[in-house]
C-alpha cells in the first residue's frame, strides 16, 4: 500500500477493520447539482475516493437532488466531468437521493405513526420564532399533539397537492428545550411545487437534507460518511432519524467530521460563486479565475497537482485558511516534469544582427523540457532579425544587470552570443531598435573559447514568429481573507482584483501552434500557459501560473513599507 499520511479518520477506519465492525469500507461523495464544484469539493472528492481505494473498498458518487428549485442537468453534467478529470471512477455506484423520493416517504409515514413527526401549519417565521434561541428554549407548535390519524391524513393530502407552498410541513417531533438547534422538531418535508430534473411532476413533497442524507446512506450500506465541520452540530439529528428507524433501515453509518479547506485570495461559497457568476463579474462557471475544478481545468491546472494539494494540506479537525502559493507549488512542481518549453515574446524589441548574412535562416535545435530527456527537441527559426523582450534591455543599466545593455554581451537560448553595437530610437526617444553582432563560434549558447556569459534571453526570429493571444489570470481578489473583510463591512465588489485578467498580443516561435487545445507549456522565463479549449477560430493561450509566486513578493515589499 502507497505510504500516506496519517490522520484521525484513517486511524478510525483502521481500527473498525481490524476489530470486524466492518469488512468493507464504503463512503460516498455527495454533491448538490445545483453549482460546479470547487477545489473544496476536491478535498472531498480525494478523500472519499482515495480511502475507499485505499482500504479495497468502494465509493458512491451520489447526488443530493432534494431541492428542485436550484438544480439542473447542467450541474450534473458538469460534476460528474469533473469527478472523473481528477481520476475519480465510481463505477457502477452511481445514485442520486431522488431514486429513493419513494423509500423517503415511507420513512415519514412511519415516524408519524410512531408518533415521531407531525403536520405543522405554523409560517416558516413562526416556526423561527418558536424555535427559540441559543439561550432560551424554544415553544412548542401548538399543531405537536395531533393524533396519528390527523397527522397521516394531512400528509397524505400533502403529497396529493392538496396544500399551497408554504402552508405547512413536517416536522419531527424531538425536544424544543434541547440545547442543539437543530433537535429542537427540524423541518423534514415541505412542499414545492416545482418539476425535479429526474422525476418531473411526480412529487411536490421534497424531504430536507437532514432527512434524506442519512437515510441515503444508510440504504446505500454506507460504513463512514465523511461530512465537513458545519455538519457536527447535525450528528445528533442524523442519527436520531436512524435510530428511529432502525428496524427499518439496513445500517447505520457513522458520520465524521473534518475541516473544510478555506484557501487565500478566493471564495468557496456556493451562494458567492453563484453571485459572481450571476452578475457577470466572471464569464461563467469555467472562468479560469474561478476556484471551480472546470475553472481551473480551462486554467491548465493538472488533475495530478490538485490531488497532490490536497493530500499536502491533510486532514484537520479544526478549520484554517491554506495558502494559494501552496496550490500554485504543486502546479509548478507538475508543469516543470511535464510541460513542452516554447520561446515568446510579450513585448518585442527588434533586434538586427548586422553582421548575421541576410537571406539566411537556420533551423536550431531546441530542447522541449530539460526535466524530461524523452521529450525531445524541436526545431526554431533563426535570422538576422530577432525580436526579445524591451524589459532585456536597459541603455543605462543598474550594477548586477546581466542582461543586454551597450556593449554588453548576452546569450540567446539554443543560439549565439550577441553584443549590443548601437541603440536606434524614434524622435520621442524611445529605443525602437537594437543593432547587434554575433559571434558565429558560440552557435548552440557555447562559446569555444571557454569565455562565459550571465544573461540568456529568450527570443524569436522576425519574419517567422507567429502572433497569439494571451489572457493573464491572476487571483479573483486582491485581499488574503475575502469572507472576512466582508464581515468588516467592506463590499464584495471592493475585494475583487482589477488585474484578475489582462489581455495581450504575443509573437510566439512557430511550433507551439502546433499544439493541440488543452495543452499545458512554459513560455521560457515567463510561466505556465495552457491552449485554450474554447476557442476554434482563433489560437489563445490562458497564463496557468507565473514561475514563481509574484504575489509573495508583492506582499513582502507591501508589509516592508509598513514597517
Amino acid at each position: 500500500m502507497e505510504e500516506k499520511k496519517s490522520h484521525f479518520i484513517r486511524q478510525i477506519i483502521e481500527q473498525d477493520l481490524k476489530t470486524g465492525k466492518h469488512q468493507t469500507v464504503i463512503t460516498r461523495f455527495p454533491p448538490e447539482p445545483n453549482g460546479y464544484l470547487h477545489i473544496g469539493h476536491a478535498k472531498s472528492m480525494c478523500l472519499n475516493f482515495g480511502l475507499a481505494k485505499e482500504f479495497g473498498g468502494r465509493c458512491h458518487l451520489r447526488f443530493d437532488d432534494t431541492n428542485p428549485e436550484k438544480e439542473s442537468p447542467e450541474f450534473v453534467r458538469s460534476i460528474q466531468e469533473d469527478v472523473r478529470w481528477l481520476g475519480f471512477d465510481w463505477g457502477e455506484h452511481l445514485y442520486f437521493a431522488s431514486d429513493y423520493f419513494e423509500q423517503f416517504y415511507q420513512y415519514a409515514l412511519e415516524l408519524i405513526k410512531r408518533s415521531k413527526a407531525y403536520v405543522c401549519h405554523l409560517t416558516p417565521e413562526q416556526i423561527r420564532e418558536y424555535r427559540g434561541t441559543l439561550t432560551e428554549p424554544g415553544r412548542e407548535s401548538p399543531y405537536r399533539n395531533r393524533s396519528v390519524e390527523e397527522n397521516l391524513k394531512l400528509f397524505i393530502q400533502m403529497k396529493n397537492g392538496e396544500f399551497a407552498e408554504g402552508e405547512c410541513v413536517l416536522r419531527a417531533k424531538i425536544d424544543m428545550a434541547s440545547p442543539n438547534l437543530n433537535l429542537r422538531d427540524p423541518v423534514i418535508y415541505r412542499i414545492k411545487k416545482v418539476s425535479h430534473h429526474r422525476t418531473g411532476d411526480k412529487w411536490c413533497i421534497y424531504p430536507t437534507y437532514d432527512f434524506a442524507h442519512c437515510l441515503s446512506d444508510a440504504i446505500e450500506g454506507i460504513t463512514h460518511s465523511l461530512c465537513t465541520l458545519e455538519f457536527e452540530d447535525h450528528r445528533p439529528l442524523y442519527d436520531w432519524f436512524l435510530d428511529q428507524l432502525e428496524d427499518k433501515i439496513p445500517c447505520h453509518p457513522q458520520q465524521i467530521e473534518f475541516a473544510r479547506l478555506n484557501l487565500t485570495y478566493t471564495v468557496l461559497s456556493k451562494r458567492k460563486l453563484t453571485k459572481l457568476v450571476e452578475d457577470k463579474i466572471v464569464s461563467g462557471w469555467d472562468d479560469p479565475r474561478m476556484p471551480t475544478i472546470s475553472g481551473m481545468r480551462r486554467r491548465g491546472f493538472p488533475p495530478e497537482a490538485i490531488r497532490e494539494f490536497c493530500e499536502r494540506i491533510g486532514i484537520a479537525k479544526s478549520d484554517n485558511l491554506v495558502d494559494y502559493a501552496m496550490l500554485e507549488f504543486c502546479v509548478r512542481e507538475v508543469l516543470n516534469k511535464t510541460a513542452l518549453r516554447f520561446m515568446g515574446v510579450f513585448d518585442p524589441l527588434k533586434v538586427v544582427i548586422t553582421n548575421y548574412p541576410e537571406d539566411k535562416i537556420e533551423e536550431l535545435d531546441a530542447v522541449n523540457n530539460p526535466e524530461d530527456p524523452s521529450a525531445g527537441t524541436r526545431k526554431v527559426p533563426f535570422g538576422r532579425e530577432i525580436y526579445i523582450e524591451r524589459s532585456d534591455f536597459r541603455e543605462d543599466p543598474p550594477r548586477k544587470y546581466f542582461r543586454l545593455a551597450p556593449g554588453k554581451e548576452v546569450r540567446l537560448r539554443y543560439a549565439y552570443y550577441i553584443r549590443c553595437e548601437k541603440v536606434i530610437k524614434d524622435e520621442q526617444g524611445r529605443v525602437i531598435e537594437l543593432h547587434c553582432t554575433y559571434d558565429p563560434a558560440t552557435k548552440g549558447g557555447f562559446s569555444p573559447d571557454g569565455r562565459k556569459v550571465k544573461g540568456t534571453l529568450h527570443w524569436v526570429a522576425l519574419k517567422q514568429a507567429k502572433p497569439l493571444e494571451a489572457r493573464l489570470y491572476d487571483r479573483l481578489f486582491q485581499v488574503e481573507n475575502p469572507g472576512l473583510e466582508e464581515k468588516k463591512g467592506r463590499s464584495f465588489q471592493e475585494l475583487l482584483n482589477p488585474k484578475s485578467l489582462e489581455v495581450v498580443q504575443v509573437l510566439a516561435e512557430p511550433a507551439l501552434f502546433e499544439l493541440l487545445p488543452g495543452t499545458n507549456f512554459q513560455f521560457e522565463r515567463i510561466g505556465y500557459f495552457v491552449v485554450e479549449q474554447n476557442e476554434q477560430e482563433r489560437f489563445v493561450v490562458n497564463r496557468t501560473v507565473t514561475l514563481k509566486d509574484s504575489w509573495a513578493k508583492l506582499e513582502a515589499k507591501l508589509n516592508q513599507k509598513k514597517k
